[in-house]
């Protein structure tokens, strides 16, 4: 029964997104492939939680290893569901507009990819985007149809890795402990730039199942081998938890300025961790958008009409006038239900109320 309702919570989240395939130079990798993912599309919302490195209950497993040359462009697909949308004309898939935020990836060097669990590992970053001309790196992921791509640093030594894909939602983030992290790990191993050598993955994607899990990479783990000649085995290493605090600037911030939009009222906004590494001096890999289409998964035809602040009110949640879990119940300019079906309704931020357990 237990697990009957955590499936249920999975199929009615509304504006959530599971990181579950990998593209390399342009190649889709396939569905899952070397993914460990969990059942539900939830957040972690506890920067502090045991799992915070590659999330817990993984239901989706695959055995794959993701050979990746150092130096290549790497594609990272988020979906609201897994399979991507959840029905026809799904508006908050990959994930709802509102939730905007950064995007980040980390490595973590292991011995064999394959077997490596992620407690105790030293993380560091090789690339991130946060908010750049008030365009949020969620927002160009979900003008890619779901792909948030970089360039793996060319000087990556060769070996096997987890990586760790990871968004972060903002738009409750105004209050302690709001801010929602997506992530999972996969795994990969990087190879030589050379032509003739084939690309393998192995991306391991884990789905939460409980409430206040998220998916990542939607931070899975994905277990990869990186292949080349570089020498660089990382810097300014994390550990997760433990690299971030629930008072971090760029963690407990609220993103709407005097007009209501959400461009951090023109402040510059302090992506959290370290700096991603660099290659002999040359600036921090970042992920601008591709100059030819995605591989899959075009983005929809008209914009999702979710959360916080909305120009029209979204449609009701159901529930007889109630908001169902997981949905809004409240904000500014809010017109629709504003009592639960299920849960309480708690306020996010004067914009944003939503119906948590």
């Amino acid at each position: 029964m237990k697990l009957l309702t955590l499936l249920a919570l999975a199929a009615t989240a509304t504006s959530h997104a599971i990181f579950q395939k990998v593209s390399v130079n342009g190649v889709d990798q396939g569905q899952l492939k070397g993914v460990r993912a969990p059942s539900s599309n939830n957040p972690v919302q506890n920067v502090n939680d045991a799992d915070f490195a590659c999330n817990k209950n993984i239901q989706y497993k695959d055995n794959n290893i993701l050979t990746v040359p150092a130096g290549a462009r790497v594609g990272a697909w988020w979906g609201h569901v897994i399979g991507g949308p959840q029905g026809s004309n799904d508006p908050d898939h990959p994930i709802a507009a509102s939730h905007k935020g950064p995007i980040m990836v980390y490595l973590a060097k292991v011995a064999n990819a394959a077997s490596a669990s992620s407690t105790g590992l030293q993380w560091f970053k090789v690339a991130e985007n946060g908010l750049s001309g008030g365009k949020w790196a969620v927002d160009t992921m979900i003008s890619n149809g779901g792909w948030y791509y970089f360039d793996l640093p060319t000087c990556v030594a060769p070996g096997d890795y987890l990586m760790r894909v990871e968004l972060l939602a903002l738009h409750g983030a105004s209050v302690r402990g709001e801010a929602q992290f997506y992530f999972e790990c996969a795994q990969y191993v990087p190879l030589s730039s050379s032509p003739a050598c084939p690309f393998f993955h192995r991306h391991v994607y884990r789905l939460p199942t409980s409430p206040h899990e998220s998916v990542t990479a939607s931070a899975n783990k994905p277990r990869i081998r990186v292949t080349g000649s570089g020498s660089n085995t990382g810097s300014n290493f994390v550990s997760f938890p433990g690299a971030y605090s629930a008072t971090d600037p760029g963690v407990l911030v609220s993103i709407y300025g005097n007009t209501g939009q959400p461009d951090n009222g023109g402040r510059t906004y302090a992506i959290p961790g370290p700096r991603p590494i660099t290659c002999s001096g040359s600036p921090p890999p970042s992920s601008p958008p591709p100059s030819s289409p995605p591989p899959s998964t075009p983005p929809p035809s008209t914009p999702p009409p979710s959360t916080p602040p909305p120009s029209s009110p979204p449609p009701s949640s159901g529930g007889g006038g109630s908001a169902q879990l997981w949905g809004q119940c409240g904000g500014i300019g809010w017109t629709g239900p504003t009592t639960c079906a299920s849960g309480t309704c708690k306020v996010s931020s004067e914009y944003y109320s939503q119906c948590l357990p």
